[in-house]
């Protein structure tokens, strides 16, 4: 016969109990304010759950007493009242046998007894545990406070990253109008990319460090609070060696943004693959949008620096978003909030930077993200010039680096379903032989419009793979160093998305844009 369980309830400031759960041999109870959810074993490998509301329905409501159920304990009004739960069993009996008493202090309690019902708290008041939260959750007002609570915080994540892709599409347009008003080659132009490379290395590297010190909600509130500065330094159309700074201040922040952002989700275990591909897909959003305003911009000599106050704009939205939604908190209280559990090895690590370092797992997956983001950003950014240059395109090739930004954004949330199909590790490695053979394709057929469209489902291809990486660094990785590997991978690819295209800035400087589909 099963029995119920009976806790002293610790009462809060308030006079409402608090938050408790106990487990033991024929069930387990939770407590929230005053709704209490006991699951019961039957004995035959289910379980049954009994609510105050339900038992009240079938006449057994639960009892609170302050008189003692064993023998031997002395009352201590200061300890709280006791509530007893009768158990439902599957024929709907109500079961009966000797009550534990537990609550503020388990000192004069049966130590046998109470060690079988709670074998996960310590003295004092009923910590917290996983237990609890699986439970609590049941109740629909707490599940539905929890779901708004994730789709808050992963709206405003998907809004950074949005502006985070936002600004990798600016690129492509804007190219060969920065050569003109400069007067410079392919080799000074790529200098842009050698400043975005510098700062996107320089944020992967002290990222660790940032988040330790302040915090996952200070971190990218900071970094969107830079970006704004950055943009200011650009839209005046100043010197050269300014623009380069501002893009260096620019690397730095997306840097630290995509690693909070992907690491945050890579943490998740509700529906973590599906929301690291539409938060991938944002970027690819933002990518596809941005070309359509910078390519109208690029035709103007006089004002076509004005795109990057139309970026800072975006920025200010961004930081007053995120400043509202995670009001500068650290990530493991943000995600509480939506009822994730974070690991306790992750809470007390001291030396998380020197265990990641040391797994090669993560240097083999930062690699692949550097030569994947290099690829993606220089397909995006130096497609244009070579439309423009070997096709003979007019000045609204710019939106060219849309059709690839949309591809790539489509990608990442309609082949989700061909991804679980295929398997992930396999999908890859058709992606890529079909995206060779697209590049063949620009390469060798004299085209604008196949070469445009080739282009796009490249995109397209391409898209799905750096989270269906992020999504296999979690089955490698440790769990308690995700959140800091996701993130210095997505730096690491960031740091790609600089250094590739400076590399084919300087083959084109050299043997002419054709490099641009074999490289």
């Amino acid at each position: 016969m099963s029995s119920p369980v009976v806790m002293n309830l610790m009462e809060s400031s308030s006079g409402a109990p608090e938050q408790l759960a106990a487990e033991s041999a024929q069930g387990s109870l939770a407590i929230v304010g005053h709704q209490t959810i006991h699951q019961a074993n039957n004995g035959d490998g289910t379980r049954s759950t009994l609510t105050s509301s339900s038992a009240s329905s079938l006449n057994v409501p639960p009892r609170y007493r302050s008189e003692l159920l064993r023998p031997g304990f002395t009352a201590d009004p200061a300890q709280g009242n006791a509530i007893e739960l009768s158990v439902i069993g599957t024929s709907g009996a109500i079961g009966s046998s000797t009550a534990v008493r537990m609550g503020g202090g388990l000192g004069d309690a049966d130590p046998e007894a109470a060690s079988n019902i709670l074998s996960q708290t310590g003295p004092g008041r009923a910590n917290r545990t996983e237990l609890e939260q699986n439970i609590a959750v049941e109740d629909p007002a707490v599940a539905n406070a929890q779901k708004r609570k994730s789709l808050l915080h992963f709206a405003a994540l998907c809004g950074c990253l949005f502006v985070n892709g936002w600004n990798d599409g600016t690129a492509g347009p804007m190219l060969p109008r920065i050569q003109e008003h400069y007067h410079i080659g392919f080799a000074i132009v790529s200098l842009i990319f050698v400043s975005n490379a510098a700062g996107y290395l320089s944020g992967a590297l002290v990222n660790l460090y940032l988040t330790d010190k302040f915090g996952f909600g200070k971190v990218l509130y900071m970094g969107s609070l830079c970006q704004i500065g950055a943009y200011a330094m650009l839209a005046p159309a100043g010197p050269y060696p300014l623009m380069c700074i501002a893009f260096f201040i620019i690397g730095f922040t997306l840097a630290i943004q995509a690693a909070q952002a992907t690491g945050y989700v890579a943490s998740l275990k509700k529906n973590s693959n599906a929301k690291m591909g539409i938060l991938h897909g944002s970027y690819g959003l933002g990518a596809l949008l941005s070309p359509l305003v910078a390519t109208e911009f690029s035709k103007s000599a006089k004002f076509w620096s004005f795109h990057f106050i139309i970026s800072a704009g975006l920025y200010v939205v961004n930081t007053a978003v995120l400043w509202t939604v995670f009001r500068g908190r650290r990530q493991e209280e943000i995600m509480k909030e939506e009822g994730e559990t974070t690991s306790d090895a992750e809470a007390v690590s001291s030396n998380k930077f020197k265990q990641m370092i040391s797994n090669k797992d993560v240097h083999f997956l930062s690699f692949w993200a550097l030569i994947y983001v290099g690829i993606e950003v220089t397909m995006g950014g130096w497609s244009v010039t070579y439309i423009l240059e070997q096709r003979n395109g007019s000045s609204n090739s710019g939106y060219i680096s849309s059709g690839f930004f949309g591809g790539l954004m489509l990608g990442r949330v309609l082949l989700l379903w061909l991804n679980k199909k295929i398997g992930e590790r396999r999908v890859v490695f058709i992606y890529c032989l079909l995206v060779i053979g697209l590049e063949v394709t620009v390469w060798r057929i004299p085209s604008l419009i196949e070469n445009a469209i080739a282009v796009s489902l490249v995109g397209l291809l391409l898209g799905p793979m750096f989270p269906i990486l992020i999504n296999h660094s979690t089955t490698i990785l440790p769990r308690w160093l995700l959140t800091a590997c996701a993130g210095y991978i997505a730096a690491a690819g960031q740091a790609g998305s600089a250094v590739l295209p400076f590399i084919t800035g300087l083959l084109a400087s050299k043997f002419g844009i054709t490099t641009l589909p074999p490289l």
